[in-house]
């Protein structure tokens, strides 16, 4: 799976799903640390990667676009840790077979996870 991790979240994350066979990239490592949102958007459709964030803009700019991807998995409910995101993040791919992340917004929160299919309009 290819993901594309946003900036209020680690780059940890990224080497952690690198580690364990993932083809996965920071925005931090591509000079995108001040694009917008709708760039990040736009990257992660071209190069067919599920976006990894904690920005909540994200679900509403995919809902105005009618837009049926790039995937998202959306960390929501307050601060994580490094460690309590990996572990979470770990739980969510856990939980969503990985053929249907890229049609879907996966939202963790601390006590659970959901997951939505596009469209979200």
């Amino acid at each position: 799976m290819r993901f594309l991790v946003d900036m209020p979240l680690s780059p940890a994350l990224a080497a952690w799903l690198a580690e364990h066979g993932h083809d996965a990239v920071h925005a931090l490592d591509l000079a995108m640390d001040r694009s917008p949102d709708a760039a990040i958007i736009q990257k992660a459709r071209r190069e067919q990667r599920v976006v990894i964030t904690a920005d909540l803009d994200y679900p509403r700019l995919l809902a105005l676009e009618r837009a049926d991807s790039p995937g998202l998995i959306l960390f929501r409910g307050g601060d994580y840790t490094e460690r309590e995101a990996l572990h979470r993040l770990q739980a969510a791919l856990a939980s969503v077979p990985e053929e249907e992340l890229p049609q879907s917004i996966v939202v963790i929160e601390k006590q659970r996870i959901r997951r939505r299919r596009f469209p979200v309009f």
